[in-house]
């Protein structure tokens, strides 16, 4: 039984035709029309088209960056693509002729990890992936949560810090403002700023503007500025899954997303943040926090198997 799997990027649609054990048989590629929201629908049909030429495909899983209804159907909200109320499902189906679920693409990676990746030995998984800002998708015992209304897992949008620092969400203080690809490069930018000493080599390698991947080079080169910005969102990163654990009690934290290709600069600072600060630690099981397997293609596997699942 054979499913495809998109995955709607800000820059690209990645999709595959992926099989009942999580393998991925084909993929193909197209731009992401970002400056005409209203063309993506037309992008995808594309690219399923493609893939779904000369083999027997059951149906299309497809992971959006937003907000995601109740029915799986509607993308409410999604900032990257400017979609407002998108009956994305509804366009595609007509396009392509196939059954379409949609899903938030936090959740789609989230399923297809603890189905085929890091987590196929837990009940209870919290994923967390940690990017451009942070998403989510919570797996318990066998079942996505989703939420009342389809929005659930937004784990980036709660609020760390009262008055903080502005989100693209319209609210202030978010965990995203502080433990994301972007709070990694804030921090590093205010620091290079304000002790440009400390973060000579960054400087040396940025030339102008500073960006993540010339604060991960400078770190592993040993820059104080930018081992710092990684200390920074170690600690928050830690100190939110404790806050998570509180509340959801999962026996396993995955950790995926851009960020997470940088483990090795943070992921063990996050696991003793988060130790030192769990709630009623040295009197409970202290959860796992594991790096997420499956990569850049767990958003399109994950959405398949929803597909087939549905």
């Amino acid at each position: 039984m054979l499913t495809i799997g998109v995955d709607i990027g800000g820059t690209k649609v990645a999709a595959g035709v992926v099989d009942e054990e999580g393998r991925i048989l084909a993929q193909a590629l197209r731009p992401t029309p970002a400056d005409r929201p209203d063309l993506v629908a037309e992008t995808v049909a594309d690219v399923v088209r493609e893939l779904a030429d000369g083999r027997d495909v059951e149906a299309v899983g497809v992971g959006a960056a937003g907000f995601v209804d109740e029915t799986r159907s509607i993308v409410r909200f999604a900032p990257n693509l400017a979609w407002r109320e998108e009956p994305l499902q509804k366009k595609i189906t007509e396009l392509v002729g196939l059954p379409v679920v949609v899903e938030n693409d936090a959740n789609a990676m989230a399923w297809a990890e603890t189905r085929f990746g890091a987590g196929r030995d837990q009940t209870h998984v919290v994923c967390i992936t940690v990017g451009t800002g942070i998403g989510g998708g919570l797996v318990f015992d066998g079942q996505l949560y989703r939420g009342r209304w389809g929005m659930g897992a937004e784990l980036g949008h709660m609020q760390v810090v009262p008055g903080g620092r502005r989100c693209g969400c319209g609210n202030l203080g978010c965990w995203e403002q502080y433990a994301s690809g972007n709070a990694l490069v804030t921090r590093a930018r205010e620091i290079a700023a304000e002790e440009p000493e400390r973060a000579a080599i960054l400087l040396g390698l940025a030339g102008g503007t500073i960006e993540g991947e010339e604060v991960t080079e400078a770190a592993r080169r040993g820059d104080p500025a930018c081992a710092e910005a990684f200390e920074h969102i170690a600690d928050w990163l830690g100190q939110g899954m404790a806050d998570l654990a509180a509340v959801l009690d999962p026996g396993c934290f995955i950790v995926g997303g851009g960020v997470s290709r940088a483990a090795d600069l943070f992921l063990d600072r996050t696991r003793a943040a988060f130790a030192q600060r769990l709630t009623g630690r040295g009197h409970r099981p202290v959860a796992e926090i594991r790096l997420a397997r499956l990569g850049a293609s767990a958003g399109l596997v994950g959405a398949a198997d929803l597909a087939r699942q549905r």
